[in-house]
């Protein structure tokens, strides 16, 4: 009889415990139900019955009904997406091919919800849209010079600007809409380096001959600088001539201005016109006038 009641005892102290365990362990279920945690780089969006009740964004611990809501977490994080290559193009009926990458983020996790349901391959497919779109929007305004001109942050300042104006209101914002590669279809590359050869060398051209002109005209006035230089020097040089021959005559006059000395002059300019008149030969015949210097030079008259 002992022994059976130990043994109820033992059953009854067993029975007592799974009771107190079970109220504790629904209430650690309940409490882990009601507590969430939002992170940095994260909202939370609260849902009671699929309908949105809150939406929190402050790090730290959060609290719903246990069984009845719901929390999802969509992040805060800058997203890449890269879109496929598409063909444009440009104003002047000029195709080009784009290559193109997106930055994304999400900024209103309300209407990112209600729009896309907060699907990412469904987002994608509308960044894809917009971008494209603001792609083919803004190069086919802008002549092909004139995109391949401004390529960097003013073409993708222009892009990102069209394609955000479009995809707000899906609650999500494009950082940037940047395009990788700028490109010409393979079977018009022939035809445009041809063009841009053909460009360069006119370009070259319209420089060899603003070379040529400028040199042209350093040569002229150069040459004219150097004729006046010559013709003043040869003024100079006449001046100086005159002045010489001026000189050698009133030395001359000087040296001869009594009647002794100018016969003496005219005997050595006869002199000297007789020794000239008889060289160059061995034999000569001279005829002279008697009444020239010469004769009286030879006869002494």
């Amino acid at each position: 009889m002992s022994e059976r009641t130990a043994v109820n005892q033992t059953s009854s102290a067993k029975s007592g415990k799974g009771l107190i365990l079970i109220p504790v362990i629904l209430i650690v279920i309940v409490l882990f139900s009601s507590i969430y945690v939002v992170h940095e780089n994260e909202y939370i969006v609260i849902r009671q019955f699929g309908r949105i009740t809150a939406i929190n964004d402050n790090p730290g611990l959060g609290f719903k009904i246990p069984f009845v809501q719901t929390a999802e977490s969509i992040t805060k994080e800058i997203l890449f997406y890269d879109i496929p290559e598409s063909d444009v193009i440009t104003r002047d009926k000029k195709s080009m091919v784009v290559d193109s990458f997106v930055l994304w983020k999400v900024t209103d996790p309300d209407k990112y919800i209600r729009t896309l349901n907060a699907v990412r391959g469904r987002a994608d497919e509308r960044i894809e849209a917009s971008v494209y779109n603001a792609v083919k929007n803004t190069i086919s305004s802008m002549t092909q010079d004139e995109v391949i001109a401004s390529r960097g942050e003013a073409l993708t300042t222009r892009i990102t600007d069209e394609a955000n104006s479009d995809i707000g209101q899906y609650g999500v914002e494009i950082m940037t809409a940047q395009i990788k590669t700028l490109s010409l279809p393979a079977d018009n590359l022939e035809a445009v380096y041809a063009r841009m050869i053909s460009e360069r060398e006119n370009i070259a051209a319209g420089y060899e001959a603003t070379g040529n002109s400028q040199a042209q005209k350093i040569r002229n006035e150069t040459d004219k600088e150097v004729k006046l230089l010559i013709a003043e020097a040869n003024k100079q040089a006449a001046i100086l001539e005159a002045e010489g021959e001026e000189e050698y005559m009133r030395i001359l006059q000087e040296a001869y201005n009594s009647e002794e000395k100018a016969d003496f002059y005219e005997y050595i300019r006869g002199l000297d016109s007789l020794k000239e008149s008889l060289s160059g030969s061995k034999r000569k015949t001279l005829i002279l006038d008697k009444n020239s210097e010469l004769v009286k030079i030879l006869y002494g008259n």
